[in-house]
């Protein structure tokens, strides 16, 4: 049975991405009692999110302008694109290294502020260009904080520049330990790539625990000039340590992808407008990845790279589907299983699988599943949304 789905956006996204959607999906600015809401950089934590809603997919990795929390309370998965704007900001990284490197800005800088004949500013160009010499990248170190897809991305693109690399993440997944190259030396943790580093990369979701993550202190162990490089997320360095180091010659420049204040104007500091994922390619492979994750949440229950929630992925096995968000607590899956024994419902296959405070379960069942069955589920404590998902 095919059933109307809404679908808020929140922001321009790519026609690539939605025509992932079904065509049968009523998709716009102006939907109201949506189903699911695709989102790339709107802040939602003013939003008042209809009760309709049953899931939230971000075009993009971060989720720092989703309240995922109150979502998670809601049995509502939250669902992101990693790794498919990896390249884009793999390549902007690059662009500054090469820019810190070569000194690229403030020559242009030096270039724009030169007046009077071609000759003047042939002479005057011959004169200060010393003052800009750079040094290349190969046999330099680049250190990576952050090993997943962008920075195993960055890393693999150092290597082949004839650069060294060491890493460091403590939370390092098989996957990504899979996808790092073998020649990156593994740090046992930040301060030893800031020892070791001529240049040190960023890449890591801000936190309680990456805030400031690297503040005067961490500074003062790196290697004297060396370059600092943020395009994760604002707030992960410590803006005014950085511009002391960078005014005492402990840096040589710092590189980012967020304007603030306390930077603006500085020589040494090259900030630019959030461009890490502003590239037509990234913007429509986030939009594919999360609108086809999105569809597949509302049709089948399936769950696939959602911030708070497990991946859960089951094959329809039967024409009835229920799938059920609850708090991670013991005994859940015998409770489902007893109210659906009581109402002489037989499970065909079931699948659960838990993340943290949260849990997932995907049920098939052999015939159709009633309002006071799915009533019963609802009032199992621990239980905080159920959906019923007929094929």
């Amino acid at each position: 049975m095919v059933q109307a789905r809404k679908i808020l956006t929140l922001n321009a996204i790519s026609a690539k991405g939605l025509a992932r959607l079904p065509a049968h999906y009523t998709v716009g600015g102006d939907v109201v009692d949506a189903d699911g809401i695709l989102v790339r950089s709107a802040n939602m934590h003013e939003m008042e999110i209809p009760s309709s809603v049953q899931a939230i997919a971000r075009a993009g990795a971060g989720t720092n302008n989703i309240p995922v929390k109150k979502l998670s309370e809601r049995g509502v998965p939250v669902f992101n694109a990693p790794g498919a704007n990896a390249n884009a900001v793999k390549e902007l990284v690059i662009a500054g290294m090469l820019m810190a490197a070569r000194n690229i800005v403030p020559a242009i800088r030096f270039v724009e502020a030169l007046s009077g004949t071609d000759e003047d500013m042939h002479k005057a160009t011959e004169a200060g260009k010393k003052a800009f010499a750079g040094s290349e990248l190969p046999g330099r170190t680049l250190g990576v904080i952050g090993l997943g897809a962008i920075g195993s991305y960055v890393a693999e693109a150092a290597i082949k520049l004839g650069m060294n690399v060491v890493g460091f993440d403590p939370a390092i997944t098989v996957d990504a330990a899979w996808r790092l190259p073998s020649q990156v030396r593994r740090a046992e943790n930040v301060e030893d790539v800031l020892r070791m580093a001529d240049y040190v990369s960023l890449h890591v979701p801000l936190l309680d625990a990456t805030r400031n993550l690297i503040n005067a202190q961490r500074i003062g162990v790196m290697r004297p000039g060396a370059v600092l490089l943020n395009f994760a997320r604002e707030g992960v360095v410590d803006n005014l340590a950085a511009i002391e180091a960078l005014d005492a010659g402990k840096l040589h420049a710092y590189m980012c992808d967020f304007p603030a204040n306390a930077l603006k104007g500085h020589a040494r500091v090259v900030a630019l407008p959030h461009l890490g994922a502003s590239t037509d390619e990234a913007e429509e492979n986030c939009a594919v990845m999360v609108a086809e994750q999105l569809a597949d949440y509302l049709e089948n229950g399936n769950i696939l790279n959602a911030v708070n929630f497990p991946n859960v992925a089951m094959a329809r096995e039967s024409a009835f589907r229920i799938a059920i968000a609850n708090a991670n607590v013991p005994n859940m899956v015998g409770q489902i299983s007893a109210v659906l024994a009581g109402a002489g419902i037989n499970i065909h296959n079931m699948l659960n699988k838990s993340r943290g405070d949260m849990a997932y379960t995907l049920v098939d069942i052999d015939s159709a599943a009633t309002d006071a069955v799915l009533q019963q589920l609802s009032a199992i404590a621990g239980v905080l949304a159920v959906r019923n998902l007929p094929a």
